[in-house]
């Protein structure tokens, strides 16, 4: 605690210093008032934020650089209703829970591919592997959404929206190392006119890590590495008005050096995952009748192989295990948007999805081998939705709609969703409410994994998973427009929740809630200071138990402040997470047990050297605090990273 405080009020005396310096400098200049911003993601179609109903945070591309992170899933830490888990070092499994959701019930895409794959467990999606160096923008959507995205958004979405290339062809470069033995590189060449556009990158990073097994525990002394190298492209061409044709991909390859588990003497020393994954999108847009109706048509095959090799070694001398799993996702959507009136836009869209896995798995011991085949299994699925969104004098406007998906499995599934907003110009204040369902499919394991001597695992009689969530928020503009206060309460219920008994396999026994609230505020202080905070609180049950889900902390609590200056820009935060309960799985039995709540400072600094020249660095866990994401597995301690980028 004493360190604790001692590091807040420096915190605050270099924030009073610098802020007083930074108006000082500022004070001829013209105080700039806080932007409402557009969504694409909450309504399929760009919509201003105050016709908006559903809870939506964004992080822009000027944000991002700001940052300066690496990974999606860095980017992603001050956002409200959002708790993360990561085994270990970058690299490690990594996921996001939104609303006390689980993970798998946030359906992640990058510009409209869907991400999760459909060979793991709960068809949930690994954001360990995804960097920032190609993202415009990011948008978080809160809440049920499977009217628009179907399956697996019980809890919300994240759209990672790449770079679409402007102007003048440039070409960009930069580089950076640091702690851990950490060095990345990125390469970006891009532009557009009024016909056509690219963007062209390639980024490569490599980490020594530290160990992904807990070095407080016994045991575990072995840095866990890790090597990724990826490419992104968006580009697009229009031979007329009304036609739009683009392209879109990802290619990654990466290697992760990981541990057996976590806990005591959990290291390995020579245990190697790689990962190998293209995302491609084709799409055409048209707009007809005056750009009444506009037709989007899209095409986009996702190819996932992951590999995991665990030969002998000298702490496990008859131990040995590999795996292969791949997948392949295809989706078809046919989207039509007809803009009936200027108050009136109905949506009518179309999905076909087909997706395919397989897998194997061999291991050694002194008990004999093992092996445990998935064959290749599919589902394909149907969807059919609808929505209607209506804005009438420019104060209220509301979403409606109605989504069918049809599977061969377990038949048809109905999804609604209900989003009215009411704007009040005279006061600055926005009204919002929303109520929705959302569904999850089994997964192609859920389903399909064979019986072993221990028992069954899949099961075809599987329904799916389902959601209702509604949220009630204010947003409020202080100050002609330099506070932005943003307030929700939320309420999930969930049901049919997929669970596994040792006797039965997979079964549909889950009933959990989760509730809370959460506020945002943005607040320019001066021309050249901007205080961002956010924080959650969460409650959540297992309602069969009666017990607190793993893993959602109570209370996360985000703190920021933004220094700008004509050439430097210095970023100063805190982030703090609650008490969360876990499994402790080097017990026998396996027990709960509790994760400490934790502070972290960070900070970083930017300094434009010359007009097409950057330098940064970046400082994060700066009190070098102890915790653990996931019980037993190790967290990054205090690190310094420096960086240079030409433009």
């Amino acid at each position: 605690m004493r360190r604790f405080n001692r590091a807040f009020a420096i915190f605050a005396l270099a924030t009073s210093l610098l802020g007083a310096d930074a108006v000082d400098k500022q004070k001829q200049k013209d105080r700039p008032t806080l932007q409402h911003e557009v969504s694409v993601t909450a309504n399929r179609i760009e919509t201003p934020s105050r016709e908006t109903a559903s809870s939506v945070s964004i992080i822009s591309r000027e944000d991002l650089e700001r940052s300066q992170k690496v990974t999606v899933l860095a980017a992603l830490e001050s956002i409200p209703g959002l708790a993360f888990s990561q085994n270990g070092p970058q690299g490690s499994a990594a996921s996001v829970m939104i609303r006390g959701a689980n993970s798998e019930h946030t359906l992640i895409l990058l510009d409209g591919i869907e991400v999760n794959d459909p060979i793991s467990p709960a068809r949930s999606a690994d954001l360990a592997h995804l960097t920032v160096e190609a993202v415009d923008r990011i948008e978080i959507l809160r809440g049920p959404q499977s009217l628009l995205y179907g399956s697996d958004a019980l809890g919300g979405v994240i759209n990672i929206i790449t770079r679409k290339g402007t102007g003048k062809p440039s070409f960009q470069v930069s580089t950076s190392a640091g702690s851990l033995g950490t060095a990345s590189g990125q390469a970006r060449i891009q532009g557009g006119g009024r016909r056509a556009f690219f963007s062209l990158g390639t980024c490569y990073h490599k980490t020594s890590g530290f160990s992904a097994a807990g070095k407080n525990y016994l045991g575990n002394a072995e840095k866990d590495g890790y090597k990724n190298l990826s490419m992104t492209g968006n580009m697009g061409y229009s031979p007329s008005d009304w036609l739009e044709m683009s392209l879109v991909f990802r290619y990654f390859n990466s290697r992760t050096e990981i541990d057996n588990f976590g806990g005591p003497y959990g290291d390995d020393p020579n245990h190697i995952q790689r990962m190998r994954s293209l995302m491609i999108k084709g799409q055409a847009k048209t707009s007809l009748l005056n750009n009444r109706w506009e037709q989007i048509f899209a095409l986009s095959l996702v190819k996932n192989a992951r590999e995991t090799d665990n030969p002998v070694d000298t702490f496990h001398p008859y131990d040995t295990e590999a795996g292969e799993y791949t997948s392949r996702l295809w989706k078809l959507d046919w989207q039509h948007n007809l803009y009936l009136h200027e108050r009136n836009t109905l949506m009518v869209g179309l999905d076909l999805q087909k997706e395919q896995g397989e897998s194997e798995y061999r291991s050694e011991s002194q008990w004999g081998p093992y092996s445990s085949l998935f064959p290749q299994k599919s589902a394909d699925t149907l969807g059919l939705y609808i929505q209607d969104q209506v804005r009438l004098s420019g104060r209220f406007s509301a979403t409606a709609g109605l989504r069918l998906n049809h599977y061969k499995s377990f038949g048809t599934v109905f999804t609604y969703r209900i989003a009215p907003t009411l704007f009040i110009p005279e006061i600055q204040t926005k009204l919002k409410a929303s109520l929705g369902t959302g569904f999850k499919a089994p997964s192609l394991y859920q389903l399909f994994a064979p019986e072993t001597l221990w028992g069954p695992i899949g099961n075809t009689a599987l329904l799916p998973e389902e959601s209702m969530g509604w949220d009630l928020g204010l947003e409020q503009l202080l100050f002609k427009g330099d506070i932005l206060l943003g307030i929700a309460y939320f309420r999930n219920e969930f049901k049919n929740l997929i669970q596994f008994d040792y006797s039965l396999g997979y079964t549909n026994i889950g009933l959990s809630r989760t509730s809370g609230m959460e506020w945002d505020l943005r607040a320019q202080i001066s021309p050249s200071i901007l205080l961002r905070s956010d924080y959650t609180r969460t409650k959540t049950r297992d309602l069969q138990t009666g017990e607190e889900l793993l893993r959602r902390p109570q209370d996360r609590l985000t703190v920021g402040l933004d220094f700008e200056w004509e050439k430097a820009f210095l970023n100063l935060s805190v982030n703090h997470t609650g008490r969360r309960w876990d499994m402790d799985y080097s017990l026998f039995p396996n027990a709960r047990a509790t994760l400490k709540a934790f502070t972290l400072f960070n900070s970083v600094l930017s300094y434009k050297i010359a007009p097409h020249i950057h330098i940064f660095l970046r400082m994060d866990n700066i009190l070098n605090t102890r915790y653990e994401l996931v019980k037993g597995y190790g967290t990054q301690g205090r690190s310094i990273f420096a960086g240079l980028k030409i433009q």
